[in-house]
């Protein structure tokens, strides 16, 4: 399967993904339980382990949805992120490979 390619709004944060992964994570209801386990699939978690935890913060915080307590927690940025590149993928907001 094609593997999509999304970026944060500075470049700095790429993760890729087939359309399919990325539709597992973005769906009505919490999504929690989805998000790990794309987490668990080697080909993201290797490049999650590559994403640097202060450029993931300051990604983050340019949402404005996480207050500097929760952003603290880089396991759960990590989830944060999968699902907000997984929704934007499966709105068809990054489709290209």
């Amino acid at each position: 399967m094609e593997k999509l390619h999304w970026c944060d709004g500075s470049g700095r944060i790429n993760l890729y993904m087939t359309l399919e992964q990325a539709k597992s994570v973005a769906h009505s209801g919490s999504c929690d339980n989805d998000v790990a386990e794309l987490r668990k699939l080697p080909e993201v978690a290797q490049q999650l382990k590559e994403i640097d935890a202060a450029v993931l913060k300051k990604a983050l915080r340019e949402y404005g949805c996480w207050d500097e307590i929760e952003l603290a927690n880089h396991e759960e940025n990590l989830d944060r992120i999968v699902w907000i590149a997984g929704g934007d993928i499966a709105d068809g907001q990054f489709s290209y490979a």
